[in-house]
């Protein structure tokens, strides 16, 4: 059993497919917009079919604004180290600090060869990899005296000029499988990055040991490399198999992975961008849930990690969210609604925001469970992806308005979104966490606001405001949809679009605000199963 205490981190893993180059790009696009972390290709250079993995990495980046990125991993054979060395950092300073190092001893030899590559034994391939990323290494350490002198078997780079060092220390995480490369691993990288289809059971621990042992060998810590690993399966309403049904499901054992196996790093690979949204709106928030649960239970019993964890991360959050979200631990209530900033677009007004009522004041005395306290962290995260879903919507019209997309595919994407299909009379909490997520509650526990109200009657006139404001909600992403349907017909309706995209932005926001002011202590003192 082993659990590193990193934070989890979740990315796609995407064919670089050249006969769509707009679709390759949109997904990596849609994987920031969802909320996902990393972004990651595969680099083929012989592939014909492929684009340029470097090329697509540097198209990317200029095409977002917070994502990570990486290849999943760099055929190294095909890129001399010294080079690629200064295209990491030179992509790394042009994008922020958002790039990531994968890297490969090399596979598919004959097509290596072909494209120039020198054939290697696997034993040729790992003292080539480590040269490697000796040379890498002090070519980014800028600041060191003298040039880089690396006079390796592979790799002799003697007195090239250092630099430019990367806007962040760029991790480098290898592709590795057997004993002499995850050996490696723990001596010299900073992450294992294997895939789960080439794994057998045993895999994962084995690894992790030989890992383990040569980080510990070579003066460091196991928890130094962190534990990444390339994931797929498919969707489904029924449990099939391993990552193969409902989104709870992929969350359970995700978690168990992350407990028990120490992976922190998922990448989903699919090209499907219906799958990449549930990974990331149903799938990664509910293993963080789970795992910070687990986390949290363990620290007061019996397992004890090598080293104190770090803390978990807040979950990502979209630009309009703009509070960070603390770890859930017991004792005084810690989660933070999200406040209203007062800002509004339209200068239409769907309600009267004064007439709100409030609930009732929370007992400044008493003390929350980290499990209690997780209730009001599932509706804040919820209401995150809402927001993220919102972002998605504005940059949609915008594409609209440049031609990029017609207003028939915004709509039809609009319309797979979580914020369409839920059924908001029922509550935003309940539809879209519950009934996705928590697989343990029946159709009368998904009855949020009937059960808030009986629990604590004082809280009936707040219900009953928010259970308007869904009708409203309803009311107002219709005319959002209404508006896109006419603009196809009408194309100087533009103006119209973006009034009413503006109007949700305000009533949303306005909305999902005083939601979390008024449930976040009432979930975790009254519970919701």
């Amino acid at each position: 059993m082993s659990d590193y205490g990193h934070d989890l981190v979740f990315g796609s893993f995407t064919t670089p497919r050249n006969d769509d180059p707009d679709r390759t790009v949109g997904l990596a696009v849609l994987a920031e917009q969802v909320g996902l972390d990393l972004v990651t290709f595969q680099d083929h250079p012989y592939q014909p079919g492929f684009l340029d993995t470097w090329t697509l990495l540097s198209y990317v980046a200029a095409r977002t604004d917070r994502v990570h990125l990486s290849a999943n991993v760099t055929n190294l054979p095909l890129r001399p180290p010294a080079v690629l060395a200064r295209s990491v950092a030179s992509l790394d300073l042009l994008s922020g600090g958002r790039i990531d190092l994968g890297l490969g001893a090399g596979a598919f030899w004959e097509a290596i060869e072909a494209m120039g590559g020198q054939r290697l034994t696997p034993g040729q391939g790992v003292r080539a990899l480590e040269e490697a990323i000796e040379v890498i290494r002090q070519v980014w350490d800028a600041e060191a005296r003298g040039g880089v002198r690396v006079d390796g078997e592979f790799h002799r780079v003697v007195g090239a000029k250092r630099g430019p060092a990367p806007a962040h220390d760029v991790p480098i995480w290898l592709g590795a499988y057997k004993p002499r490369m995850l050996g490696l691993t723990g001596r010299r990288a900073d992450g294992w990055l294997p895939s789960l289809a080439y794994l057998q059971p045993g895999d994962l621990a084995k690894g992790n040991a030989i890992i383990d042992d040569a980080a510990r060998e070579a003066g460091r810590a196991p928890e130094d490399v962190r534990r990444l690993l390339n994931i797929s399966g498919q969707f489904s309403a029924t449990g099939r198999g391993p990552l193969q049904g409902p989104a709870e499901q992929w969350a359970e054992e995700l978690a168990d992975l992350a407990l028990s196996e120490g992976i922190s790093t998922f990448i989903f690979a699919g090209d499907d961008p219906d799958d990449l949204r549930r990974f990331a709106g149903e799938v990664a928030p509910a293993v963080r849930e789970l795992v910070a649960a687990e986390r949290a239970s363990d620290s007061a019993t019996e397992r004890t990690p090598a080293r104190t964890p770090a803390p978990e991360p807040a979950p990502v959050v979209s630009p309009t969210a703009r509070t960070a979200r603390p770890k859930v631990v017991g004792g005084a209530f810690a989660v933070v609604p999200t406040p209203d900033d007062g800002r509004r677009r339209s200068d239409r007004k769907v309600w009267d925001e004064s007439a709100r009522p409030t609930g009732p004041v929370p007992d400044p005395t008493r003390t929350y469970t980290a499990h209690e306290q997780a209730n009001g962290q599932h509706l804040v995260q919820v209401h995150d992806h809402l927001r993220s879903e919102l972002a998605q919507i504005h940059d949609l019209i915008e594409q609209v308005a440049a031609g990029e997309i017609d207003a028939g595919a915004a709509r039809s994407h609009i319309n797979t979104m979580t914020m369409r299909q839920n059924r908001w009379t029922l509550g935003t909490y309940c539809e879209s966490y519950c009934r996705v997520v928590t697989t343990h509650h029946t159709i009368e526990d998904q009855a949020l606001f009937p059960r808030l109200r009986q629990r604590d009657p004082r809280l009936a006139p707040v219900v009953d405001r928010l259970e308007q404001e869904h009708h409203v909600i309803h009311d107002v992403l219709e005319g959002v949809d209404q508006a896109l349907v006419a603009y196809v017909g009408a194309t100087d309706g533009l103006p119209e679009l973006r009034a009413a995209v503006d109007l949700l932005t305000d009533a949303l926001l306005s909305h999902l605000s005083y939601e979390e002011r008024e449930l976040v202590e009432p979930l975790a003192r009254l519970g919701v199963s």
